[in-house]
């Protein structure tokens, strides 16, 4: 009886220790997530930026927001540190990230992505009056671009016309690096197209934009490899989208036009 009394309390600690595994079992094993933590850069106009109320707004934010109401599950907004975006994911500090991002070979290692949603390009942007006509012209000149874009992989990629460059500088955001355009502190900038146009409608007679580029690229939503059901479930809602117009409805909003892909 007393060994009984004794091993007692061990088999209770054992059914309780036993007992909590499984619930964390059951709760890590779940495959889709109560909310959506989406990374974003929130100073890319126009697919996620801030607007005079510092709220988050733009094509990419629509477009989550609709995919995340179809799929039942209430999303979040989070800006990260776009030059760490797969770290942050990866690490499950956000569950996508979808911000104009760039469906690249290296990225395919790292993270899956969904079908393509858009297309892009490379654009090199001047201002009205440089004597920057094509990439030719961008010899001996300073060039920026923003950190951890997939403009610095399309610069990369070139190297001939790169190693032609007096520097490359790099910024935090397009924002900034379009200032020191403005101000004659670089002679370009190459970004992504769907950016550039939308600050050249903003201010038409300030910047051109060449017809050289650094190439094409398409747009995905970045998705952790683990998270397979919720790949499945945010493709299917992002089909739907553009089955039923409603994904060519936002792209009016914010492009003039449906550049659904």
């Amino acid at each position: 009886m007393k060994k009984l009394l004794f091993l007692l309390p061990a088999l209770l600690l054992g059914c309780c220790l036993l007992s909590s595994c499984d619930n964390k079992l059951t709760k890590t094993s779940a495959s889709t997530p109560t909310k959506l933590v989406i990374g974003l850069d929130d100073n890319f106009p126009p697919m996620g930026f801030r607007d005079e109320k510092n709220q988050l707004i733009g094509f990419d934010i629509d477009m989550a927001r609709e995919v995340s109401q179809r799929i039942g599950i209430d999303a979040e907004f989070k800006p990260i540190d776009w030059n760490s975006k797969e770290a942050e994911l990866i690490s499950e500090r956000v569950d996508l990230l979808w911000n104009g991002l760039t469906i690249t070979p290296s990225r395919l290692q790292k993270i899956n992505f969904t079908k393509p949603y858009m297309e892009n390009h490379q654009i090199i942007v001047v201002k009205s009056g440089s004597q920057v006509k094509n990439k030719a012209d961008l010899v001996d000149k300073n060039v920026g671009v923003q950190n951890g874009s997939s403009a610095v992989d399309a610069i990369l990629a070139d190297k001939a016309t790169m190693d032609t460059f007096k520097s490359l500088k790099r910024y935090g955001d397009n924002v900034t690096a379009l200032m020191d355009l403005s101000a004659g502190r670089i002679d370009a900038v190459v970004l992504d197209e769907v950016v550039g146009r939308y600050y050249l409608n903003k201010r038409p007679n300030e910047y051109i934009i060449l017809s050289d580029n650094f190439g094409t690229e398409e747009y995905g939503v970045g998705i952790r490899k683990t998270d397979n059901d919720l790949l499945v479930k945010v493709q299917k809602a992002m089909d739907d989208m553009r089955s039923d117009g409603t994904s060519g409805k936002i792209a009016q909003k914010w492009f003039g036009k449906d550049i659904i892909k």
